[in-house]
């Protein structure tokens, strides 16, 4: 049932997200969405198959383990259930951040997370867009983060579905009035936040690194609010991978285990 909710819930984001892409765009795509979408959403199909037939719902089950055996510690401190669910999920969020920043800092994981900022164009699909390995090692660490604050089964799976939601929103190419991305800048990551990350410039994608609150780039100073580039023109993507031929479907499995390029 978890991962019918879970999965429910990305479809329908997911298809709000390319209609409104299509209706509505931020930039001009330069690449053909077929070839793209092959690639970025067999990765995401092959991730599934992946977790389907290993650890796929062990974030959830963590939780309900750690909250029958008084493990971590919400389960050690008597506080209301609305309060554990509130701070689960800031701590979450929080905890992905950081491992956000780990991932660009430490070599061995950016060999993994450098395959989600090879795709030469940003959109819904570059939501979905990562090596299965980085898939299985964010699992393991959400699983420690889980036990460790004693999560509340119901925020983990809430935090389930916010994140790949917005994940999905954040990457999107929708055209939202600058106005509104202010507003709704004040708390969650929005795309024009979010692009700046995917920007080729160094200094620009080692900054906004949040997926869903966007005060933590805000208080730990790692927040960009503008590119050099506009928007509509900025270069996306890793300088050393310019040729979207040679990144194909296995090419991008076995990036990881070739020299990195920086």
């Amino acid at each position: 049932m978890e991962t019918l909710i879970r999965l429910g819930f990305a479809l329908g984001i997911f298809a709000l997200m390319i209609t409104w892409e299509v209706l509505s765009p931020r930039r001009t795509q330069s690449q053909h969405r077929q070839r793209r979408w092959s690639i970025n959403l067999g990765l995401a199909a092959f991730n599934m198959l992946v977790m389907r037939v290993s650890i796929g719902s062990l974030a959830y089950l963590s939780a309900v383990n750690a909250s029958e055996q008084s493990i971590g510690l919400l389960n050690l401190v008597a506080v209301p259930e609305w309060l554990a669910i509130i701070i689960t999920l800031l701590f979450l969020d929080m905890a992905i951040y950081c491992q956000h920043i780990v991932s660009h800092r430490w070599s061995l994981l950016w060999r993994l997370h450098q395959v989600h900022h090879t795709d030469l164009v940003f959109d819904t699909t570059t939501a979905v867009c990562f090596h299965p390995l980085e898939i299985v090692i964010s699992m393991g660490y959400k699983v420690l983060c889980i036990t460790i604050i004693g999560a509340n089964p119901w925020a983990v799976l809430a935090f389930e579905v916010l994140l790949n939601g917005a994940a999905l929103f954040n990457h999107s190419n929708i055209n939202l009035p600058l106005t509104v991305d202010k507003v709704i800048r004040t708390v969650l990551v929005t795309p024009d936040m979010h692009r700046i990350h995917h920007s080729t410039d160094a200094v620009e994608y080692n900054s906004n690194y949040g997926f869903c609150l966007s005060c933590w780039d805000k208080v730990f100073n790692t927040y960009n609010a503008e590119p050099k580039q506009p928007h509509t023109t900025m270069d996306i993507g890793l300088t050393p991978y310019r040729d979207p031929q040679a990144l194909g479907f296995i090419a991008l499995l076995l990036l990881p285990f070739k020299a990195v390029r920086r």
